[in-house]
């Protein structure tokens, strides 16, 4: 499972159209939250400056993924539209916990519609949010724009960065390093959440 989730490894297994599947999967399916997002992409970006695995110009992979994001944010707005009262009363299982929907439900109140944008740059939240935001009816036009706009800042973003870094010779030589700090920095905003939440309760 450790192997799975490494982005290195996924990428050899699947290639792009696996990355691209991923992407869809973590942007708006339940059981898409544990899959590695961020990392994934800049891992991408890295194997595209590098030509190594990937061969495809950096345009065309931005263009793909962001794509796949938007994509798997309609699905969610979609299926929780569809399904969102009785998802509510979902019983926890190994591949879904109703504090992952109560914590994208806070982040939706808390922000509104920016929430669509914001929520890309949450592990986990992002996988949540367009779900909660299809639940509670949110207008579907402002919901399509705020989700292009957060794809596309998103998917170019995180995989351009990895792309322009991979050409840096440090970044090159602690690769794992890097997807190491990557993966902290992106868990930062959970545990801020984490901690909001268990701050009332302490009290």
């Amino acid at each position: 499972m450790t192997s799975f989730l490494d982005p290195t490894s996924l990428i050899t297994t699947v290639g792009l159209i696996g990355i691209l599947a991923i992407v869809f999967a973590e942007s708006g399916l339940l059981i898409g939250f544990f899959l590695p997002g961020d990392s994934l992409l800049f891992t991408t970006g890295l194997l595209v400056a590098g030509g190594v695995l990937l061969h495809q110009p950096l345009w065309l992979v931005c263009l793909l993924v962001s794509i796949a994001a938007v994509a798997g944010d309609q699905f969610g707005y979609l299926f929780g539209r569809r399904f969102g009262p009785a998802l509510f009363k979902r019983p926890d299982s190994r591949f879904f916990k109703q504090e992952n929907l109560a914590r994208a439900g806070s982040f939706f109140e808390r922000h509104g519609a920016r929430a669509i944008v914001l929520a890309r740059f949450v592990p986990i939240v992002r996988t949540f949010t367009p779900i909660v935001a299809g639940a509670g009816r949110m207008h579907y036009r402002t919901f399509l724009i705020f989700n292009v706009v957060g794809g596309v800042l998103w998917g170019c973003g995180v995989t351009s960065l990895g792309y322009f870094l991979g050409q840096v010779a440090f970044v090159r030589s602690h690769i794992e390093l890097i997807l190491i700090g990557i993966v902290v920095v992106s868990l930062i905003p959970v545990a801020v959440e984490l901690l909001r939440n268990r701050q009332p309760a302490m009290r």
